[in-house]
């Protein structure tokens, strides 16, 4: 399987790579504290007598303390209970230029508590994302609106992707790239196929 393609974009931060992760940096010192995770896809294509089948893709933030799941925010539940991260709003269709879906991340207001947050992207109508046209996730500068990472998603043979997790090291926030394809069109059936990258 061919891993999705992902450009990283040097423009406003410093890459530091430390073990396996990055933590990223405003250029001219300070760490990044706002992230923003936008979805995008085309609708899908009329076929025959005008009929096309939907294609809703759903971008998702499953938040752990330690290995244990203690929120989820997605399409169904917009916000969690420390207001650090909230969705947009779910797109059904994927109409429209741009971002079809948006996940607002304020890092420094996440709970103490809170160890790691895995970014994960589904498929609720279970069409693989090879079959989706111009699917693409991408992570922006929450202050500054500047694209850090893009991933292309339609050479993907799974439902879902699982982004990266963002995880806690000492004062900071730091972001392990996944890239990884997963079984799953739901985050709630994402959820027992993490651990191995909360390790």
């Amino acid at each position: 399987m061919r891993p999705p393609r992902n450009q990283t974009l040097i423009l406003d931060y410093v890459c530091a790579v430390g073990d396996s992760y990055e933590i990223l940096t405003v250029a001219g010192g300070g760490t990044l504290e706002h992230l923003t995770v936008g979805l995008g896809w085309d609708p899908a294509r009329p076929k025959w007598f005008g009929r096309s089948m939907e294609i809703d893709l759903n971008v998702a933030a499953l938040i752990f303390s330690a290995d244990r799941l203690v929120d989820v925010v997605y399409h169904e539940q917009l916000s969690s209970a420390d207001g650090a991260i909230r969705h947009g709003g779910d797109s059904l269709t994927g109409e429209g230029p741009g971002d079809d879906e948006v996940i607002g991340i304020d890092l420094t207001r996440l709970a103490p508590h809170v160890t790691a947050v895995v970014l994960l992207v589904t498929c609720y109508t279970g069409q693989k994302l090879d079959e989706v046209e111009n699917a693409f996730c991408r992570l922006v500068n929450g202050a500054s609106g500047t694209e850090v990472k893009r991933y292309e998603l339609s050479d993907l043979p799974y439902p879902g992707l699982v982004v990266g997790v963002l995880f806690r090291d000492a004062d900071t926030w730091g972001f392990r790239e996944i890239a990884a394809g997963i079984a799953a069109r739901h985050p709630v059936e994402a959820a027992p196929l993490l651990g191995p990258y909360l390790q």
